[in-house]
């Protein structure tokens, strides 16, 4: 039983890691030192999205669900939870690079809003 709970933990890790590289930007606004965090995140959300590569969260869960004697899952974390919410059904290159440049996008208007509050030197 503890190895499904500390499955499920990094469960709950890569969901929050995963909202923090789409959203982290914003948080920039009210802590500006979040971009030291945030953007080395972000490099790496894009990189595995675009690579096809999978995070290393993914083959720790499946070996902790291992553990304990549940079955794992083959391709990554994302396309295991969030395919039916997020991905269409076929998910092809061209839509994995445009869903990283929306990422780009989202940020860009998070770190865009950042530096226009920026107060000039």
């Amino acid at each position: 039983m503890i190895w499904s709970l500390l499955a499920d933990a990094v469960v709950v890790v890569h969901f929050t890691f995963t909202t923090f590289v789409i959203f982290g930007g914003f948080l920039t606004w009210r802590w500006r030192w979040i971009a030291l965090l945030h953007l080395p995140a972000l490099a790496w959300g894009c990189w595995v999205e675009v690579s096809g590569a999978i995070c290393p969260l993914t083959p720790l869960e499946n070996h902790l669900r291992y553990l304990g004697g549940e079955a794992g899952y083959r391709g990554g974390f994302l396309a295991h939870y969030l395919v039916a919410v997020l991905y269409p059904p076929a998910l092809t290159w061209r839509v994995q690079w445009v869903l990283a440049g929306l990422l780009l996008a989202i940020n860009a208007l998070a770190y865009g809003r950042l530096l226009a509050r920026s107060p000039s030197r």
